[in-house]
């Protein structure tokens, strides 16, 4: 039964109608957290402001350093792409090689759908298979050196899971540097600004972008950075991105409060892996390449498939300045809208403040079909009279009104109901309302609510009074 009555309250309450209600509470203390928790989100958010978050933006980026890798010495132009720089950047940590390609027949992969074959029945001439490595000759061939075989294609041969050969990590790349320069304009406000740090002539900018290196704490606006500190910073291990490779964002947020100098217009800078994590199958950052050669007169090549870290620059901007515009729209909101501030003082007045229950009853009323028919009255009892004539000064409104309800014989006339003073300007309402002999159960709701309304605070004494007036009949 518990369970019914829930479900059944529920279901009727959910077609009830809310309105908002608006009531003046004489309470200093109240007033002074309501008006100081708006004027805390007004300053805290910047309301006063205009503001601006689509920025022009231009990213230029470059790799410094050196490796000895065996018998090869790596620099820039080795593991640095694209090498002009730009707001994607790679740099080569691990290579794959397949040396002494030629163009050719040779074996399929055996892992390659439908590869494997014992006659050449097994294999349709001209099929394309895209996760292989070339077209199929209808041949089924010896797979290498082993006793099995599988479809022959035209392709570059040897094939580079055959072939490959695997190269040791460059682990000394830890220490390589990124060179981050970036501009960036707000054309509302007509503001450039860039990442470098301020400085008296070009000697002493060229001097300090020579021995800096970026750190959070000690120097926040120098623009180089170690790919060592970007994996770190970044929570990746720098040995693992070295074996599978990955792409790491480098976020520059720009946030300026122009009321300042431009001069404190200065960003901060936040990293995070943006690819899938290294636990996943696809998981990891690789291309290919080849370098292209001449042997014996044939076309040669090797083919190269580099693992590396990708640096996305990603550049966030958001400025804003006084203006009296959004000023007094956001006064004028704040002064009239149901926000946090009157959430959180309604919060406190009726938890700390209303002890006896007076704004409670105030603030929430219920009001049903049931509440409104305790206010009827038996429309049997009396009716309007028209014939009356209708008072036309203030002076006699009041001995004229006690005539204006004609009574049957139950009761007399000189026991007629007063009026309230209060009801003086809205007699031409009330004459309206009686004009077609109709019962006061027909207009009575009506013309009270009217009338409350037009009274105000005198609203909830004018409906009681009345009321008590006829009651008394």
């Amino acid at each position: 039964m518990g369970l019914h009555n829930f479900l059944k309250e529920y279901i009727h309450g959910f077609w009830d109608y809310e309105t908002p209600k608006v009531m003046v509470v004489k309470n200093r203390t109240l007033g002074v957290i309501y008006r100081a928790s708006c004027l805390y989100v007004f300053i805290s958010q910047k309301a006063y402001q205009e503001s601006e978050t689509r920025p022009e933006s231009s990213v230029y980026t470059l790799m410094k350093g050196s490796a000895i890798h065996g018998d090869e010495i790596l620099d820039t132009v080795e593991y640095a792409q694209p090498s002009e720089g730009g707001d994607v950047i790679s740099t080569i940590l691990r290579r794959e090689f397949t040396f002494n390609q030629r163009q050719g027949t040779c074996a399929e992969h055996f892992n390659v759908a439908n590869a494997n074959c014992t006659t050449d029945s097994d294999c349709v001439e001209g099929e394309v298979n895209f996760s292989g490595h070339g077209r199929r000759t209808g041949r089924c061939v010896q797979y290498y050196n082993h006793t099995f075989k599988t479809c022959e294609i035209q392709s570059w041969c040897p094939i580079e899971e055959y072939a490959v050969v695997r190269e040791p990590p460059l682990e000394e790349a830890i220490n390589f540097t990124v060179f981050i320069r970036n501009s960036i304009h707000f054309p509302k406000f007509k503001v450039l600004r860039g990442n470098i740090k301020d400085a008296r002539n070009k000697r002493d900018i060229k001097r300090y972008l020579n021995k800096c290196h970026y750190d959070e704490e000690r120097d926040p606006y120098c623009p180089i950075f170690r790919l060592g500190y970007i994996a770190a910073q970044a929570r990746e291990n720098f040995s693992e991105l070295c074996n599978t490779g990955g792409v790491i964002g480098v976020f520059i947020n720009w946030k300026c409060n122009l009321d300042l100098d431009p001069s404190h217009c200065k960003p901060t800078y936040s990293f995070r892996r943006l690819d899938l994590r290294k636990d996943l199958p696809d998981a990891g950052y690789y291309y290919r390449f080849a370098k292209y050669y001449s042997k014996d007169g044939e076309e040669t090549r090797t083919l190269i498939k580099a693992f590396g870290i990708r640096l996305d620059i990603i550049v966030h901007g958001h400025a804003g300045k006084f203006s009296p515009i959004p000023t007094i729209i956001s006064t004028v909101t704040a002064m009239t809208s149901v926000g946090i501030c009157t959430i959180i003082c309604d919060w406190i007045m009726l938890t700390f403040i209303d002890k006896n229950e007076v704004y409670s009853e105030r603030k929430f009323d219920e009001v049903s079909k049931k509440k409104r028919e305790r206010y009827s009255l038996n429309a049997t009892q009396f009716h309007l009279s028209p014939q009356i004539p209708y008072p036309q000064s203030s002076a006699t409104s009041t001995a004229s009104a006690q005539t204006i309800l004609t009574c049957q014989t139950a009761y007399p006339c000189d026991q007629s109901p007063r009026w309230p003073s209060a009801w003086t300007p809205h007699h031409q309402l009330w004459q309206t309302a009686t004009a077609s002999q109709v019962s006061v159960t027909a207009h009575f709701d009506t013309v009270l609510m009217l009338v409350g309304i037009k009274t105000g605070k005198r609203k909830r004494s004018l409906w009681k009074s009345l009321h008590k007036t006829v009651s008394s009949l």
